[in-house]
């Protein structure tokens, strides 16, 4: 009986998948196509053409007289292309480049079956029934290996960040372990820190900090935290780093951030628990953006002796009642005009109100307590202004809203 075409073309197939001749001129066709795949060691990329060629002759035989109208490759073949894909990424081959070195050797198979079946005699359109099920099988083939380069990048990039987000988890606790990219052990970095936890809201915040220059951030202690080079600069003392967004809508406000003075990465455990401690703060005095450490020191500190605090509040300011809502409009114009340096157009400003009633409530507050916030003399009176500017504090955080 004589051999079907399709038979013709499959014996072809046969001899020529274990020819190590052409198995050599597919392996230089994949090296000479993509340099990274020339790169790597000759017989990895010998390995994987000879599993691929060998898969492809599989499912052909597999498909008995039918062989040219078979079905999919089987899953030995299909391992073998996830391995593919796999290795390539994990040897730091980009897609693109692996899939050139793929598709050169395949052309270079087919364009040697297509020559040697015409001197056989094979008809053309057995050569092109042949063809075109070879194409259908490379195409799973490729289907797979692309998808097992992505699990296999998304994996390392994942390690990777673990690695990374772990270091700065250990620095900032004050563990002793090599600093590695992207930090520099001899660069200094602002330790900035939050209270955010929502991983979405804690990558725009990476996307923005990051902006300026190099840094790491991660989660830590179940928060956003940072070390950057880099930060905006303020526009003064008592504003946030950041301005207001007015796309933002008034429902999800600024986070608060604080970002402590530059230190060496050895040395940014101290500036971590020190920003923990004015972030506390702040977030109980509702301060919102990113502020300095070194501005939210006095509440910082004062945060720490509550019931101090409390004693100098029942010092100053007896005369106050917490239950009398106008009592509680004086204490925080009074809190808004130490802010603001005894100033009366800033103080209205910021209160939303007339300079003139910033004048009637200080000066009602002045008699209720029998005491001047500030010194009469004109000057500043450090220790004073602080004194009351603590008791008020208190004062208003145990007052009723």
């Amino acid at each position: 009986m004589e051999p079907s075409d399709g038979d013709r073309f499959l014996r072809l197939l046969t001899e020529h998948g274990e020819d190590p001749v052409l198995l050599e001129a597919a392996v230089r066709a994949a090296r000479g196509r993509s340099a990274l795949v020339a790169a790597l060691p000759e017989e990895e990329t010998r390995r994987h053409t000879r599993a691929l060629v060998r898969g492809v002759l599989a499912a052909l035989e597999g498909g008995g007289p039918d062989a040219l109208e078979g079905g999919g490759p089987a899953g030995d073949v299909l391992a073998a292309a996830e391995r593919l894909g796999s290795d390539r990424a994990r040897q730091g081959v980009p897609v693109e480049e692996f899939l050139d070195g793929f598709q050169a050797g395949r052309a270079h198979l087919v364009r040697t079956l297509i020559a040697d079946g015409r001197r056989r005699g094979v008809p053309d359109a057995a050569l092109l029934d042949g063809v075109t099920r070879i194409d259908e099988i490379t195409t799973a083939l490729v289907r797979r290996m692309v998808h097992a380069h992505r699990v296999a990048e998304l994996e390392m990039a994942r390690t990777v960040r673990e690695g990374r987000v772990q270091m700065l988890r250990q620095l900032l606790h004050g563990e002793a372990v090599p600093v590695l990219a992207p930090l520099d052990p001899s660069r200094a970095y602002h330790c900035v820190v939050s209270d955010v936890s929502d991983p979405a809201v804690a990558a725009r915040l990476e996307a923005e900090l990051t902006a300026a220059g190099p840094g790491l951030c991660g989660l830590v202690d179940g928060r956003f935290a940072a070390l950057v080079t880099r930060l905006p600069e303020p526009r003064a003392t008592s504003e946030p780093l950041w301005g207001d967004d007015p796309s933002r809508p008034p429902e999800r406000p600024e986070p608060l951030l604080v970002a402590a003075p530059p230190a060496r990465p050895a040395e940014i455990a101290p500036m971590y628990e020190l920003g923990r401690r004015a972030l506390r703060a702040g977030g109980e005095a509702a301060l919102t953006g990113l502020r300095w450490l070194a501005d939210l020191a006095l509440l910082t500190a004062t945060d720490a002796e509550p019931e101090l605090g409390g004693l100098l509040a029942g010092a100053l300011l007896a005369g106050l009642d917490p239950d009398e809502p106008f009592h509680r409009e004086l204490a925080e114009t009074g809190l808004a005009y130490l802010d603001h340096g005894g100033r009366i157009e800033p103080t209205a400003a910021a209160l939303h109100v007339h300079g003139n009633t910033v004048k009637y409530r200080v000066r009602r507050l002045q008699e209720l307590t029998g005491r001047p916030l500030l010194d009469p003399s004109g000057g500043t009176a450090v220790s004073r202004a602080a004194h009351w500017w603590w008791a008020l504090h208190r004062w208003l955080a145990r007052a009723p809203s």
